[in-house]
């Protein structure tokens, strides 16, 4: 069989255990990163003047005095100060594996042996075909996906405006859009209009017309479902043919980690359905960290999703859509989609999380968020006017923390970076404290360590 240059390379003996070589050696030095660790005091003045030229570069101070050196291991990330903190944030939830996960890292230095170094619309190679395929066989877990097609794009807001440009498209001349309050999916001139957040719009035109529908109350599980319903309805019967679509947060992650339920989203999405409104899921964040895939499959909504696009765990962002919404040539393309180490990477991290038990209810996903719920649950029967929770899903944990007042959250959460734990905020009335877990990392012995941090700190801040 006749091979092509790039087998030989692959398959050269030489240069995989060259590969071999450096990987051990690289894995052998990250395991001095095994701790939280104090910046070096001969490195704090340099990394302190880092820190101040670069927000005068970018135009905005950093959320974080935060410059990564690029190493890592596992849940610890190593800071240019010297330090090493916990990554419970992990790049917004980008870094699902942790840091310096050895299949990742082997990926990512294959792939840069490849020539192309960017693929995009016009040039890709084999291996995007490959992802493609790989998010439509996930997809696909559950029977009744009417998903058939899968587009790749260099951002996750990218892959919802090509949602939204496919949606418009097929249903024009609908052109209103309906959505959840407190959503957000992304900072584009579009989306930004959609966002139920006016300070994110502050100064821009508007250039769409959005109608907002209430979100799941878990307290209130009937009542809420039925104003939702209603005010859908409301909306169609005021405007009756001109929504061309309805975006849907199953969980809303930015709002304060907000869980719908399977009759909440059913019953709007039939309804959509009824009135030929595109059903689009936006599952940037909440892609691959429940106990599915994806989470209108741990909803039971596969056979009503329309379109989908993921991103964040996924490293590559994707547009997942069915036959009936093929867009016409020229609505969509891009320049650049991904590198080809990224590309690579995302297969890797894929096929990880695919065969390495994380999924299921009794997954590693499902019993590393039990471990957090459950200290959640301690430290709240301790200190139940510090803390309230858990909230969240999988690898999607949170809490409210000192009432949710959102100046006493942030104080916190700086107090916990100093601490060694790297955290964030989300929603608002109440702001929530929000963890997005590096599950391919962490163990039972670090979350009791951060749990540890994490009151410890509360007190610090009361």
């Amino acid at each position: 069989m006749s091979q092509t240059i790039s087998d030989q390379i692959k398959s050269d003996p030489a240069i995989a255990s060259t590969i071999d070589q450096l990987l051990s050696r690289c894995q052998e030095i990250q395991q001095n990163i095994n701790g939280i660790k104090p910046p070096s005091s001969e490195l704090m003045q340099s990394y302190d003047d880092s820190i101040k030229k670069f927000s005068e570069i970018r135009g905005g101070e950093l959320f974080f005095p935060y410059l990564s050196t690029g190493a890592g291991n596992g849940p610890f990330v190593e800071l240019a100060d010297g330090s090493v903190k916990y990554d419970l944030t992990c790049g917004i939830g980008v870094h699902i594996m942790g840091h310096g996960h050895p299949a990742v890292m082997k990926a990512s230095i294959e792939a840069g042996l490849e020539d192309v170094t960017m693929q995009g619309n016009l040039q890709q190679n084999v291996a995007s075909m490959t992802l493609c395929e790989k998010l439509l066989d996930l997809a696909h877990k559950k029977e009744g996906s009417h998903l058939a097609h899968c587009f790749l794009s260099s951002s996750g807001v990218m892959a919802g405006e090509n949602a939204l440009k496919m949606a418009m498209q097929k249903n024009a001349p609908a052109s209103r859009v309906l959505a959840f309050e407190r959503c957000f999916a992304g900072r584009s001139l579009a989306f930004s209009q959609i966002n139920d957040k006016p300070a994110f719009r502050d100064g821009l035109p508007e250039i769409l017309n959005v109608d907002y529908v209430p979100f799941y109350d878990a307290n209130d599980p009937e009542g809420s479902t039925a104003t939702a319903v209603a005010t859908l309805k409301s909306h169609l019967t005021r405007h009756p043919k001109q929504y061309a679509a309805m975006l849907f947060e199953l969980i809303q992650g930015e709002g304060g980690f907000h869980l719908g339920s399977e009759h909440f989203h059913r019953s709007l999405m039939e309804i959509c359905k009824e009135h030929g409104v595109a059903v689009l899921v936006d599952e940037v964040q909440t892609f691959c960290r429940t106990h599915h895939p994806f989470a209108f499959q741990e909803f039971n909504l596969t056979d009503l999703v329309d379109i989908v696009w993921v991103g964040k765990a996924a490293q590559v962002c994707a547009t997942l859509f069915s036959k009936e919404y093929l867009p016409r040539p020229g609505l969509i393309a891009q320049t650049y989609t991904a590198s080809s180490a990224t590309i690579a990477a995302s297969i890797a991290i894929l096929n990880e999380l695919d065969n390495g038990n994380y999924f299921g209810a009794n997954g590693k996903t499902a019993q590393l968020h039990q471990l957090f719920a459950d200290g959640f649950d301690a430290i709240s029967s301790r200190h139940p006017e510090l803390l309230k929770g858990p909230y969240g899903i999988g690898a999607m944990t949170g809490c409210t923390v000192h009432g949710g007042d959102h100046a006493k959250v942030v104080t916190l959460i700086h107090h916990l970076y100093d601490n060694g734990v790297i955290a964030f905020l989300a929603g608002g009335n109440p702001t929530r404290l929000r963890f997005l877990v590096p599950i391919g990392a962490l163990a039972p012995s670090h979350i009791q360590e951060i749990l540890e941090i994490l009151e410890s700190s509360l007190l610090e801040t009361t």
